[in-house]
């Protein structure tokens, strides 16, 4: 599948394939249920929790390998069966409340949602990101950890996950910016995930790409092109090896899009309203 380029003039419907493929059908927008369909931006996270109806909580989950534990915030589906669970993986500024909104939205969609907070342990006094005392000092922490740390601390909150008791054995990554990366690398590097959707991350060098066993799902802005250039190589090599890539850009649409939702005059908002029912369509077909 080509790149689907949405354009901001016909943000109603979706255009795939750089105009030459069919969109999706109407049903994968309308699964997205009505009242509050999308994440909040980031100024509306906090206060979008606090009335949350869900059961959210913080869940200290065991390393394998000892140290500090991986600080988690699970959200609960209210439902009657068993769910799939989306390990969500925050941006390079750690576990923040709108990684948390995220969860909670996922939670409505009817998935168990789980936060891990990456760098637990790593910050001042043995904490995570809440112990981090700014922003800039959270991304130097994030970054400075190794794909092998990455992946064996979303390992460990996996496992853990999968084998809750309201959990259907399935399991699946979403991740922003630093987070979008590491979803996609872990694809690769985990064969048990049933899937992953990458927002506006990097996409794995040609040699991970092979190891790729589940279906990949991008959304990316239109004006991010340091992320952008990693797209079509990805493309490529994943036609080539037969595997699933279905990667989604969107005209005018900023890095950071669904979180900045209010920014670049209504682009960031319409690439929000495009991705988020494409995201939760994809993720029921591959987690029910």
């Amino acid at each position: 599948m080509k790149i689907a380029v949405v354009l901001c003039a016909l943000a109603v419907i979706p255009l795939a394939g750089c105009g030459t493929q069919p969109s999706p059908p109407p049903a994968a927008a309308a699964a997205v249920p009505a009242g509050e369909p999308l994440p909040p931006s980031e100024e509306t996270a906090k206060a979008r929790l606090e009335r949350s109806p869900r059961h959210g909580e913080y869940v200290d989950v065991k390393l394998p390998s000892g140290g500090a534990p991986i600080r988690t915030w699970i959200v609960y589906p209210e439902r009657k069966d068993k769910a799939g669970v989306v390990l969500v993986i925050h941006e390079v500024y750690g576990l923040s409340d709108w990684i948390r909104g995220v969860a909670d939205q996922l939670a409505r969609e009817g998935f168990i949602a789980v936060a891990p907070d990456i760098i637990s342990g790593l910050g001042p006094g043995g904490g995570g990101t809440e112990s981090v005392p700014s922003r800039d000092d959270v991304v130097k922490v994030v970054r400075s950890l190794t794909p092998a740390d990455a992946n064996a601390r979303l390992d460990a909150v996996r496992a853990w996950a999968v084998n809750l008791p309201a959990s259907n054995g399935k399991s699946a990554t979403i991740g922003f910016c630093w987070g979008g990366a590491r979803s996609f690398a872990y694809v690769a590097a985990q064969p048990a995930l049933d899937a992953a959707v990458v927002y506006y991350g990097t996409s794995p060098e040609a040699a991970d790409l092979a190891k790729v066993g589940a279906p990949v799902l991008g959304h990316y802005g239109g004006d991010d092109a340091r992320v952008n250039a990693t797209i079509a190589p990805a493309e490529a090599e994943m036609k080539r090896l037969s595997k699933s890539y279905e990667p989604h850009v969107y005209e005018g649409a900023g890095h950071g899009f669904l979180r900045a939702q209010t920014e670049r005059e209504g682009a960031n908002l319409r690439a929000t309203e495009q991705s988020w029912p494409r995201t939760v369509a994809f993720l029921r077909e591959r987690l029910e």
